[in-house]
């Protein structure tokens, strides 16, 4: 029929001329004594050995257009667009165009390059699963359907970013979940106006209301069994395709502290090992802060022999406690930084030999004093003892504030930027929930109203 032919071919044309400069856009044209189809599709996208076994072998085989757009039309993932910019927006995300008469279907054919399921890098464990979240959405969802396997565990997805075009997936318990915060949740992402969304922590970033915060109010993590276990506590995870890592809200300060090893340990082993992370977090916080206070402003708190042995150790030291705390950490900062971004194969040994070099000379040369350089080490040690990197990381600028107000106020100041610093917990909140509060008790409503009868 001449009037359709030519409706599919200024369809056609429309496309093409929107994706006119496409090295890689493929335009066929598929023929049979009975009739012939229009192919077009982006070769960097898409499966090549999936267009040539579910596209082009069928309708040879076939031999008839008619029967085989209505194969296409009726196969699962296809679609029929009639509009021009939605037709450009499924090329460029994998589907191939295949045009009959005055008729538009897209195939989904999408080249996913995905490795195989990896261990988790950034949040190892001793015991229980080790597979990480991947770079593949379908892969993710897969390893959540397979721990998580409720009729209740809902998903829903979107796109973010006018240009990456990345999809996204919600999960929830709908049995579970606040509705609260899966309403302003979407709120957010519907607002965004982005054009290139490619991390899971730089959508954490568009999402948190509060944009000069101190501390993290959502979880990154790389592991799908603690996805699973904040979804079965009525939270919400979003995952992002081409990115391995899932971001689970509302969080609060209880939940950075909490390892997968401590629900697979002994209530009681559970418990002294968050004990011990709550420790090594204090510790981080509050020891260079107080060797200030009581090197400079307050010696008669601690015993004499301990004030000696301090007053000993800097006996060549040449400027006050401030500068030699200020100057050590920032050494460590140096040093942390450095084993992050040096290759894998040299990183550890460089750093452990430098960190060893450095002290020893800066102790030999009387620049730095010997329990400073324990010190600096506890701290840094006691720093990495929290499971989570985002926590970790806000504890470690954190404790300059310690720093800061014990050289200018001695213990005072320390008391002082404590006091400040747990009020400001207080007063924060996690998409409507107390930051603050030790444990994440919302939403046992609906189960216990289905349970006492809807009462």
């Amino acid at each position: 029929m001449p009037g359709q032919e030519h409706k599919q071919e200024a369809s056609l044309n429309g496309i093409r001329g929107q994706l006119s400069g496409f090295g890689d856009l493929e335009d066929k044209s598929l023929t049979v004594p009975a009739g012939q189809v229009s192919l077009l599709y982006i070769k960097s996208v898409t499966d090549g050995q999936a267009i040539s076994r579910n596209i082009i072998a069928p309708f040879y085989e076939m031999g008839n257009p008619a029967g085989y757009y209505s194969y296409i039309a009726d196969y699962p993932g296809s679609e029929v667009v009639t509009e021009g910019p939605r037709a450009v927006e499924l090329l460029l995300s994998g589907y191939a165009c295949i045009g009959w008469q005055d008729k538009l279907c897209f195939f989904d054919v999408l080249r996913a390059e995905a490795s195989s399921v990896k261990e988790t890098v950034t949040e190892s464990i001793s015991q229980g699963p080790s597979d990480a979240l991947g770079e593949n959405l379908a892969v993710n969802l897969n390893l959540i359907r397979r721990r998580y396997q409720s009729a209740a565990l809902k998903m829903e997805f979107t796109v973010i970013g006018n240009m990456s075009k990345t999809k996204a997936a919600i999960l929830y318990d709908e049995d579970r979940v606040n509705p609260e915060v899966l309403a302003e949740l979407k709120e957010k992402l519907d607002s965004l106006k982005l054009d290139i969304l490619q991390a899971a922590g730089e959508l954490e970033k568009y999402i948190s209301s509060d944009k000069l915060r101190i501390f993290p109010k959502t979880i990154v993590t790389e592991r799908p069994d603690r996805v699973v276990f904040n979804l079965a506590e009525g939270k919400v995870a979003i995952l992002l395709d081409t990115t391995g890592y899932a971001i689970v809200l509302p969080s609060i300060f209880n939940d950075f502290f909490i390892a997968m090893d401590d629900k697979i340990q002994l209530p009681f082993v559970g418990r002294f090992l968050k004990l011990l992370r709550i420790v090594g977090v204090a510790m981080t916080l509050w020891l260079p802060a107080l060797y200030i206070a009581f090197t400079s402003y307050n010696p008669e708190i601690v015993r004499v022999q301990i004030a000696l042995l301090i007053g000993g150790s800097r006996a060549t030291v040449p400027y006050p406690s401030f500068v030699e705390v200020i100057l050590m950490m920032i050494m460590m900062e140096f040093l942390t930084e450095a084993s992050l971004r040096l290759p894998r194969a040299i990183g550890p040994t460089a750093t452990t030999v430098g960190g060893l070099i450095l002290g020893q000379a800066a102790t030999a040369a009387g620049l730095i004093g010997n329990i400073m350089i324990i010190l600096v080490s506890v701290v840094a040690i006691s720093n990495f003892l929290v499971p989570l990197n985002m926590m970790s990381f806000s504890i470690r600028v954190l404790k300059y504030f310690f720093v800061i107000a014990a050289a200018f106020l001695g213990l005072v100041g320390v008391v002082i930027c404590l006091v400040g610093f747990t009020l400001y917990l207080c007063s924060q909140r996690s998409f409507g929930q107390p930051y603050f509060k030790l444990f994440f008790l919302d939403t046992i409503g609906t189960s216990l109203k289905k349970k006492g009868g809807g009462q």
